[in-house]
């Protein structure tokens, strides 16, 4: 293991722990916003972004949605919905990657169908007021048990290639502790998608001429543009509901 592979699972772990302990579900939810693990596992993995991580974003929200219809509408117990929706995910980014999506056509076309689903997705899902919830469990138990979640997930990195990057390491943390919530992760996810492309736009544009290190910190700046617009949509429409 290198450097960046420790550096991704310290902070997933803390970042899913943060999720088992907060009570909000829209907080919850706002941890999975932040792009930490796709920044640390795009390190980890040593390679150019490629269409492969642009489509790991799809599969993302496919994961999460597949995990909540799973456990909310058949029922399945959460860990069992978990399994199989990762499982899912493994098998479909494996072989998405075997098929050497390098290329610029495919990165752009990925771009944009990535982008407008996203759009779609945040005018189409309806808002759905859920119940807080925060684990019981001490953090001396909490903690380890996500860090071997992190640790699975490397030994199969070369395998998801591009896919390790937006792997739900803090999703199937998410998925368990927001498991009486799982409606608001599914709503927003769309906004993830919206906001990470423009920032892999940055990183596909600049990696060449400036290196993957000053590509990433450029992006981090273009994703924060974004967040803060994000939060300001989203003050308007809480004040809009509160009226």
């Amino acid at each position: 293991m290198n450097a960046w592979d420790w550096a991704l699972i310290l902070t997933v772990s803390v970042m899913g722990t943060a999720v088992a302990y907060l009570r909000n579900p829209e907080h919850k939810a706002f941890v999975l916003m932040l792009p930490i693990p796709f920044t640390f596992a795009l390190l980890t993995v040593g390679k150019p972004l490629d269409a492969t991580n642009v489509w790991a974003m799809l599969l993302m929200f496919g994961y999460t949605v597949a995990a909540w219809a799973l456990y909310v509408r058949l029922k399945l117990p959460i860990v069992v919905a978990i399994v199989i929706a990762v499982a899912g995910y493994c098998l479909i980014g494996t072989g998405i990657t075997s098929l050497q999506l390098t290329g610029d056509g495919h990165f752009w076309l990925a771009t944009v169908v990535t982008f407008a689903v996203g759009v779609a997705l945040i005018r189409w899902l309806p808002y759905r007021e859920e119940p807080h919830h925060r684990t019981p469990l001490p953090l001396w138990i909490k903690f380890p048990a996500i860090v071997m979640v992190i640790l699975g997930v490397l030994q199969i990195k070369n395998q998801l290639g591009g896919f390790t990057t937006a792997f739900p390491m803090v999703g199937v943390v998410a998925t368990y502790e927001a498991r009486y919530s799982l409606w608001t992760n599914v709503r927003r996810i769309p906004w993830i998608l919206v906001l990470v492309i423009p920032m892999m736009i940055c990183i596909r544009c600049l990696q060449p001429q400036l290196g993957m290190g000053w590509a990433l910190a450029l992006s981090w700046v273009v994703y924060l543009a974004g967040l803060g617009v994000f939060h300001m949509i989203s003050r308007k429409a809480f004040v809009e509901e509160a009226d």
